[in-house]
């Protein structure tokens, strides 16, 4: 006896659709991971991301009376991929075309990405020295770190910290989870942010230049 999955043409197409979705809000989760770990390149990140953006668009639109809230579905089914919703939902661009987007920053909000740096580096620096250890408590901080010293034009692609926390986002990509840093690591984590955090510090434009 064959057991039907749907009453009638338009039901089999409403849960392909769904289907399609819950494939393409998986896909950008794990496309979006691997640009944050530096697994993939940049250009290649971009043009991936923008396919299933596009994808995105296109069957939200069909989808919209049947689906009013993509946030709704994906709590629905449980998905748990807090960045593919970020990026489809409230951002719309690849990461990429984002960090683009602040060469033409004010001053104002070039200084508030300033604030967000010290911010970053004194809460990896500290959560060190509270022994917060593991990789997945130092991945977000590294990665958070890395992108807001991104954001920053002033820096160029060799600036010091963003050449060691990609080395260090790198290294821990490797690693499980539940791996710790030795405590020589750390010793070496701490060192290379402080020093970052000074090199920093001296490549700010000093008042009236």
């Amino acid at each position: 006896m064959d057991i039907k999955l749907w009453n009638d043409k338009q039901e089999r197409e409403m849960y392909e659709n769904f289907g399609e979705l819950f494939a393409i809000i998986k896909a950008t989760e794990k496309l979006e991971k691997a640009y944050v770990r530096d697994i993939i390149s940049s250009s290649v990140y971009e043009v991936e991301c923008q396919k299933l953006i596009a994808h995105f668009k296109t069957l939200s639109s069909t989808l919209k009376y049947t689906i009013p809230s993509i946030e709704k579905f994906h709590e629905t089914y449980k998905m748990d991929c807090p960045a593919a919703i970020n990026r489809l939902v409230t951002s719309g661009v690849p990461a990429t075309v984002e960090h683009r987007a602040a060469v033409a920053m004010s001053s104002t909000a070039a200084a508030s990405v300033v604030a967000e740096c010290v911010q970053n580096f004194i809460t990896a620096m500290d959560s060190l020295k509270l022994n917060m250890v593991a990789v997945d408590q130092v991945h977000p901080l590294l990665s958070d770190l890395s992108a807001s010293l991104n954001k920053l034009t002033l820096l160029g692609p060799d600036f010091e910290g963003k050449t060691k926390m990609k080395e260090w986002i790198a290294r821990l990509a490797k690693m499980g989870a539940a791996d710790e840093l030795t405590e020589q690591q750390a010793r070496q984590l701490h060192f290379d942010l402080e020093s970052s955090y000074n090199s920093f510090m001296a490549a700010l434009p000093t008042a009236g230049t």
